[in-house]
């Protein structure tokens, strides 16, 4: 789904036609408020802004967008009647990822979306949903951990640790790495909290799963495959 943002409805036509011809769905949108109302429903895959819109501008709406988490790598596309150089720098340190001046031609905005597109996809390769190791099943969707089949109950932080270490399987994590990346550590913290964490984390996952995890004494810990 691209979504349009256009308040000339010759403009927002023509655009909307001519990526619904390439085989793109798309909405289109006056203003700027429709548009975030609808990123709030289904957020686009891409989007289209001009800068001058009723209401709030465009550039400003470019903003909010960066700053939801959800929607950061959302490539934004501006085109605009505002050609002067400033004008592109501030659009595009405000957060849009590409920049066309009107008139412009629709050929070209149709390569510039593909490439958009196709970078994204470039940067966000899928990632794998499920983790299988001997008798330890992770679903990294649903956060479900299994044991030979038997649900076993964790708490984020234990979950946390366990995938972080199961996805560097084989590779020795120091305990510096697991306190900065998942307990945001500072030279304060105590290390004991990671020693206990690993502890409880091997009697939740039993004899079966539990010895997956070994200590590197003097440095971190390891997830090493069963057959290792």
């Amino acid at each position: 789904m691209i979504y349009i943002i256009e308040d000339d409805e010759n403009i927002r036509n023509l655009v909307q036609v001519a990526l619904s011809g390439s085989g793109y769905e798309t909405a289109a949108f006056e203003t700027a408020e429709e548009a975030l109302g609808a990123f709030k429903v289904k957020a686009p895959q891409l989007a289209i802004f001009d800068l001058m819109l009723p209401g709030m501008d465009g550039l400003e709406a470019i903003r909010k967008i960066r700053a939801n988490d959800a929607w950061k790598k959302l490539p934004v596309l501006v085109l605009t009647a505002k050609d002067k150089e400033y004008d592109k720098v501030a659009g595009l340190d405000g957060g849009a990822d590409d920049y066309m001046t009107k008139p412009f031609s629709v050929l070209e905005l149709l390569a510039r979306v593909r490439s958009l597109l196709r970078r994204t996809k470039e940067e966000e390769p899928e990632q794998p949903k499920l983790f299988d190791c001997g008798a330890l099943h992770l679903d990294l969707e649903t956060r479900e951990v299994k044991v030979n089949g038997s649900e076993v109950l964790l708490t984020y932080k234990e979950y946390e640790l366990l995938v972080y270490l199961a996805e560097n399987q084989n590779r020795v994590v120091s305990r510096d790495e697991l306190l900065d990346k998942l307990w945001d550590w500072r030279a304060d913290v105590e290390t004991r909290t990671l020693d206990i964490h690993i502890k409880t984390l091997r009697q939740k996952l039993g004899e079966e799963a539990g010895h997956y995890i070994k200590t590197v004494r003097s440095v971190g810990y390891r997830f090493m495959k069963p057959q290792e």
